[in-house]
């Protein structure tokens, strides 16, 4: 294993560039394409997500790689520049060369916030999870680092392309060493011209990212998405003897063998409960709204409210209506969902605990999406699970 001189580059330092090179020219196809391709049925879904899937673990590799990388280059002689006789365009490539270094961090490392701060699709072949610290499950997040990224991919991509540029213009018009000192074997060149260090290209890469960043921004890249889902009305408020005063009704899907969490933003319930019942065993009853448009899913909320899924331009209300009946220490609302245009009986166990005019429920139920025709061209369940899981919590006044 040979290291640097301040003429030649050692063998590690050219493993780490042809390994990143490979890796970078594979990634970066490999994205484009598996965002192009279509997730209009299962096997589509999870041919596409496999294909992300490999992009991503690709990115974290070049994110260890590039960090090893640098701190090798930092341990090493710098091998001299062979054009630094031409003050102009060496300080150009050495711009270059310094926003290609950050590129290969930032770009990978925005692209795992991303991924980290994303609820749903696909995951990152690694042991160690796919959340980082710091970083909440946040759609906001989520799309600003997304954009970062796509920012600095085109950023990436441009460096590569000068780098690629510059070395051929040393090789086939300078006629020096400078490509051939990262090829196999020593090269040793004939001649190096007195050196010239300074802060100027630090400066000018981070002036190429502000530009980057301002282009971006022109263009509209980190606006907050609209028309992602249908304009949902707001849901009027009820008559009911009971006063919601803050709840949460929350899904999990199953999808790709990973739990995805959301929940509905917008839902009434008129209930009519009494801690006596009646003489059919009644305590009650209840009725929920939901507006289905307000559901929140992570990055797959734009697909749950697609017609094989929740339909909701056509079927923008669900609405559970049940009698609440008496379970043991606890209870239980027995009744019907409506889910696009489809009623299939639902039992939602719950808990109640009553202080004074004060009530705090809390309850969960399964549903099969079958049930209501939700997915139907995801017969199976290697990209989609039949179970959503049903999570409802809900403080209430007495009226």
């Amino acid at each position: 294993m040979r290291g640097n001189t301040t003429a030649t580059y050692g063998s590690v330092t050219k493993s780490f560039h042809w390994l990143i090179a490979l890796l970078v020219i594979t990634m970066i196809p490999l994205g484009i394409y598996a965002n192009d391709l279509p997730y209009d049925t299962g096997e589509a879904l999870s041919y596409k997500a496999q294909m992300f899937t490999v992009h991503k673990t690709l990115g974290l590799v070049i994110f260890w790689v590039a960090l090893a990388r640098i701190g090798w280059a930092l341990s090493q002689p710098k091998p001299a520049l062979l054009n630094a006789d031409k003050r102009l365009e060496a300080t150009l490539a050495e711009i270059v060369h310094w926003t290609l270094y950050a590129a290969l961090v930032l770009v990978p490392l925005t692209g795992w916030i991303h991924h980290a701060a994303t609820t749903g699709f696909a995951p990152i072949w690694w042991p160690f999870g796919q959340g980082l610290p710091f970083v909440p499950k946040d759609d906001g997040v989520a799309h600003t680092f997304a954009s970062l990224h796509i920012v600095f991919e085109r950023v990436l991509a441009v460096s590569i392309l000068l780098h690629v540029a510059g070395a051929l213009k040393h090789h086939f018009i300078d006629k020096d060493a400078t490509l051939k000192r990262m090829t196999p074997g020593i090269t040793v060149p004939d001649h190096i011209p007195a050196q010239h260090r300074s802060v100027a290209p630090i400066l000018g890469a981070v002036g190429a990212y502000l530009l980057a960043l301002v282009i971006g921004l022109s263009l509209g890249l980190f606006a907050t998405p609209e028309g992602a889902a249908p304009a949902t009305p707001r849901l009027e408020a009820v008559q009911s003897d009971w006063s919601v005063q803050d709840g949460t009704l929350a899904i999990t899907v199953r999808q790709l063998g990973s739990d995805v969490q959301g929940s509905f933003a917008d839902w009434t319930a008129a209930i009519d409960f009494s801690e006596e019942p009646d003489a059919d065993g009644r305590h009650g009853s209840v009725e929920v709204q939901i507006a289905v448009g307000s559901l929140s899913l992570g990055s797959v909320t734009a697909q749950a409210m697609g017609a094989d899924f929740l339909d909701a331009s056509a079927h923008d209300t669900a609405v559970f209506k049940a009698d609440i009946l008496a379970d043991l220490d606890t209870y239980i609302a027995k009744g019907t969902l409506t889910l696009k245009g489809i009623a299939s009986p639902v039992e939602l166990p719950f808990s109640l605990n009553i202080d004074g005019d004060t009530a705090i429920m809390q309850g969960q139920t399964r549903l099969n999406r079958t049930s209501f025709n939700v997915g139907e061209s995801y017969p199976d369940e290697s990209s989609l699970g039949f179970d959503v899981a049903v999570e409802v919590a809900l403080t209430a006044t007495r009226n």
